[in-house]
């Protein structure tokens, strides 16, 4: 049985479909809509059948489908008054094996965004010979390819534990998906990846994982365009902010940087111009779209008021989530200077910088949260004139007493999406400890947003959260935060995930990794791994850089106190390292070999020197 056209949301219009009555062979396809957007798109496909070890023959029986109600002998949709229902389909049956043997179907599916006649080309090229245990070997084989450039040391490590973290690295290469030549909208043999799932979701953690094991992928996912929230073809909207900026960033720091000369000279193999990636990023900048819901910015609005006013009606888009844009709209800003700077482009590079900054300008020193002694200070919405509107701190959390939508819809009139206004400036923390009073109020802030059940695993904006501790000099705090949101949110039953899967695997396989990124930069900020070895190795550059975590001795199930898991001291390939908190990109792209000493001492600090803090932009980090 063929279901055609059933998409969850019975949204299938403009069906076809033939059956072949002597092979079976059935091809069709229909238009839907889009997902998580304004647009439709077409998809079509082609099935064909093959008797295993034996001639399969004509369908003995074979008709159309509509509902519940099977059209015996129709062989053409058109045979058919298919307008009103919305679950159609081709039904069709074949004689058992000769002589009592085994009955077993094999069964070739090719898909196609162009057309059925491409669907069935798709499926001739790639299974030729429905050989299914070639094809099994064959995708196995590329698969151990990618999981295997990340290998862990599985000594005293629960098989859960494992089993949670190769799952994780899987589904980051799910989505976004290669549909190169299945583009309807145009002809190229370009890349072109699709199925972004949002780069909302994406940019903070699935694209640095992909820097550092699958760059060639990485690469060819910018140079089909600026990457934006597509999905099947179709524009879907933006989510709290135009993200592709961060996702370009993070590739030209990490993959281009010119600094770094030995992964240049391979840039070639890359292949992206860093013209045209820089070129992108201006106009995603600087030039606003006739409708910035599904591409761009509110630039115009940014550019003037260094944040988007609440009570600003555009025609160019929803007047809504004005706040959370005007906070991805800084770090968008923050990731194009770090590019600039690499280029040498300095006017550029300090006003983007100056940009990355007007996080600021949603500062209301004024705020407090019911229930919080202490935690004085918030982002909130802000009018045209400079005065603020009042969100509810509590907004969008569980203790959010009015229950308010955080989503994307028209009754989301509180200026923030997915989060609360405990959000964080992930390009100056430095900055945030300063406006919150300092750290000893910046710690207890985290505390509780932790005790009281305001951080959100499920939510994008809360994933750096946890780490945040860092930048207090108290490494082990975000060490202890981070295996609780492990031991509390991820597993491998059903039920474990925390949301849906957007960038839940990357996130959870850095947290296992003992690493979290900050995107567009040179840093990944550094806790202990669940392993007492992890590996990576860079295809690109040849390289592996190797993670030992000495005295390594398992890992408390609740992610609280048990074995040792602080991280006290940090050296790279034998020398004492600038930092215990963080690594810098040039350790993984030159192969090095990073020991870390751990304790069960949760007081563990950042060290020492200069820079043992990981950087921020208020103090003159990322120069």
């Amino acid at each position: 049985m063929l279901d055609l056209t059933n998409d969850g949301q019975r949204s299938s219009t403009d069906p076809v479909m033939t059956l072949d009555s002597d092979t079976g062979k059935l091809e069709g396809g229909a238009s839907f809509a889009a997902s998580f957007g304004p647009g439709r798109y077409s998809t079509f496909t082609c099935v064909t059948f093959k008797g295993e070890g034996y001639d399969l023959g004509k369908p003995t029986e074979y008709g159309i489908w509509l509902g519940d109600f099977p059209v015996r002998g129709a062989t053409n949709i058109l045979q058919v008054y298919y307008g009103f229902v919305d679950e159609i389909g081709g039904l069709l049956t074949f004689q058992p094996a000769p002589n009592g043997g085994s009955t077993s179907i094999l069964v070739r599916v090719g898909v196609s965004f162009i057309s059925s006649a491409q669907a069935c080309a798709n499926a001739e090229e790639e299974i030729p010979d429905f050989d299914f245990t070639r094809v099994q070997t064959v995708a196995r084989a590329q698969w151990n390819d990618v999981l295997g450039r990340v290998q862990v040391d599985t000594t005293g490590v629960d098989l859960d534990t494992v089993k949670l973290f190769y799952s994780s690295l899987y589904r980051t290469h799910i989505s976004p998906a290669d549909y190169t030549g299945e583009n309807p909208k145009w002809n190229s043999t370009e890349p072109y990846y699709d199925s972004l799932y949002c780069n909302w979701d994406t940019y903070r953690t699935l694209y640095p994982l992909m820097s550092l094991h699958d760059p060639v992928t990485f690469s060819r996912i910018v140079r089909g365009w600026l990457p934006e929230c597509r999905g099947a073809t179709a524009m879907h909207f933006i989510q709290g902010g135009s993200n592709g900026d961060p996702i370009l960033g993070e590739f030209f720091v990490k993959s281009c940087r010119l600094t770094f000369t030995r992964f240049h000279q391979f840039s070639a193999s890359l292949n992206v111009s860093d013209d045209d990636l820089y070129n992108a990023l201006l106009a995603d900048a600087e030039i606003e779209p006739p409708n910035w819901n599904v591409q761009g910015r509110q630039a115009n609005a940014w550019k003037q008021f260094n944040y988007i006013p609440q009570d600003m009606f555009s025609p160019g888009g929803a007047n809504t989530k004005q706040a959370s844009r005007s906070l991805e709209h800084a770090f968008n800003d923050f990731s194009i200077s770090q590019v600039a700077k690499v280029l040498g482009k300095t006017e550029d590079a300090q006003t983007y910088t100056q940009r990355a900054g007007n996080f600021v300008n949603l500062w209301n020193p004024n705020i407090t949260v019911p229930g919080g002694p202490g935690v004085i200070g918030m982002m909130q919405p802000r009018f045209a004139n400079g005065t603020f509107n009042f969100t509810d701190p509590r907004h969008c959390s569980v203790h959010d007493p009015a229950k308010a939508t955080c989503f994307l819809n028209a009754a989301n009139r509180d200026g923030f999406y997915e989060s609360s206004p405990i959000v964080y400036a992930p390009q100056d923390t430095a900055k945030l400890i300063e406006l919150q009073g300092g750290l000893d109020k910046f710690i207890s802030r985290l505390d509780f947003i932790f005790d009281q059940d305001y951080f959100d695993s499920t939510d994008e904006p809360s994933q750096q959260i946890p780490f945040m501790y860092h930048y207090a000099n108290r490494p082990g705090l975000s060490t202890q935060r981070s295996r609780q949101i492990i031991a509390q949110s991820f597993n491998t039953s059903i039920n474990g995930l925390p949301g849906n899967d957007g960038a839940m695997g990357s996130y959870a396989a850095f947290y296992l990794s003992g690493l979290y990124p900050l995107p567009a930069t040179q840093q990944f900020l550094l806790s202990s791994p669940y392993f007492q070895q992890i590996s990576f190795f860079n295809p690109v550059l040849n390289t592996t850089t190797k993670i030992v975590a000495e005295n390594f001795n398992g890992n408390p199930p609740d992610g609280t106190g048990g074995p040792n898991s602080n991280c006290q001291s940090v050296a790279v390939n034998g020398q004492p390292y600038k930092s215990n908190c963080y690594l810098d990109w040039d350790v993984f792209t030159s192969g090095s070999l990073v020991e870390l000493t751990l304790t069960d001492d949760i007081s563990v600090t950042c060290g020492n020197g200069t820079d043992a803090i990981p950087p921020s932009l208020s103090t003159g980090g990322y120069d």
